[in-house]
């Protein structure tokens, strides 16, 4: 039911403003780059209403969903991985071993699947 287009761009919209708040504080230039980021982000959610994808109520969820997973998923490195990763370097290899390979099979995955749709012309 959710757009998951909606979803996955408000997350990363969301998550980008709050890491940005956090480095720089709250100020006249986090604010505005926030407000165009959400702007941004609703613009690209309406296009696939416009595109006839989604219709209001999904996009409207996905980006509800999104934007609470954002909040989530920022708060929790800071309520429980920081410390960790702080104190302790298997956690810090954990982590970034874990990042790398995500990384990794998401861009294999894409190769994949952008060779494939090579072949199909």
């Amino acid at each position: 039911m959710p757009s998951s287009h909606a979803q996955s761009i408000f997350f990363a919209s969301v998550y980008a403003i709050l890491s940005l708040i956090k480095s720089l504080g709250l100020n006249g230039v986090t604010v505005t780059i926030g407000v165009l980021g959400l702007a941004f982000s609703s613009y690209l959610s309406w296009l696939r209403i416009s595109q006839r994808h989604h219709t209001i109520s999904q996009v409207v969820v996905g980006a509800i969903l999104g934007t609470i997973c954002s909040i989530l998923w920022f708060q929790s490195w800071y309520w429980f991985v920081l410390q960790a990763f702080l104190s302790f370097l298997w956690v810090r290899i954990i982590i970034v071993l874990g990042a790398v390979t995500c990384c990794v099979i998401f861009l294999l995955y894409v190769i994949k699947h952008w060779l494939m749709d090579g072949d199909e012309d």
